[in-house]
């Protein structure tokens, strides 16, 4: 039966994806406002279809400050790379540059101010990230980052990436740590596991602390629901 959803729902999301991204392109050049509300849109569907054919549902625990804020999330399946949309008011997301490259869903992603890395990134192209953060700032719109670099398994807590404290050096900004468990049910592979998948939103953290310190209390936070029930030790990498 699991089996049956999963194949139901891949064809749901996938076929109303490529509807949505084909649609999508007149509605990128009415305006990047109008594109995120439909963006919005593409993760309300995601939501619908995982509650309906999968019997996932999401608890959200804790509440979003105002922007614009650095975010930075566990990275542990596509579910709450989705639901961090509707999560977060209209964010700029930093992402793996291979996924701008995809067809025309890879240029909406752009025009709606997504910034795209290298994991091998040289200095400049850290400084283009930078630049474009702070465009993202000033224009009053949260930097959604995962600092850890990179999916991972549920109960993984890999050191974060260089990435982050460069971010958080730059844009002088509160940091809004997001855990989740959303790998327990939402694993690699084609089957899913019907639950609640949460998405805790932990106290800021403010700007200006030392690297090590701000490295440390976000690799925390973001773990702390992994399946011993506590955060991980303090891992980070200079």
């Amino acid at each position: 039966m699991r089996l049956l959803r999963a194949i139901l729902f891949t064809a749901a999301f996938n076929g109303a994806t490529t509807v949505m991204t084909i649609a999508g392109v007149p509605v990128a050049f009415a305006g990047r406002r109008r594109l995120a509300r439909y963006v919005t849109q593409w993760g309300r569907l995601h939501g619908a279809l995982s509650r309906t054919l999968l019997g996932i549902d999401l608890r959200i625990e804790g509440a979003m400050p105002p922007a614009p804020v650095l975010v930075a999330a566990k990275h542990e399946s596509a579910y709450e790379t989705l639901a961090l949309l509707l999560l977060v008011d209209d964010p700029v997301i930093v992402l793996k540059r291979q996924l701008t490259r995809v067809p025309v869903l890879g240029r909406l992603m752009v025009r709606h101010g997504a910034i795209p890395v290298d994991r091998t990134a040289s200095a400049g192209a850290l400084r283009q990230m930078l630049r474009a953060a702070d465009a993202a700032k000033a224009a009053g719109r949260s930097v959604l980052i995962f600092p850890e670099g990179t999916r991972v398994a549920h109960g993984e807590a890999p050191p974060l990436q260089a990435g982050f404290a460069g971010l958080y050096a730059r844009l002088g900004l509160p940091v809004v740590p997001i855990a989740t468990d959303a790998g327990a049910l939402w694993p690699r592979g084609l089957v899913k596991h019907p639950g609640t998948i949460r998405l805790r939103i932990g106290e800021p953290i403010p700007p200006g602390l030392p690297r090590r310190e701000a490295e440390a209390r976000v690799h925390a936070a973001i773990n702390v629901l992994r399946p011993d029930g506590g955060a991980s030790g303090i891992v980070t990498r200079n």
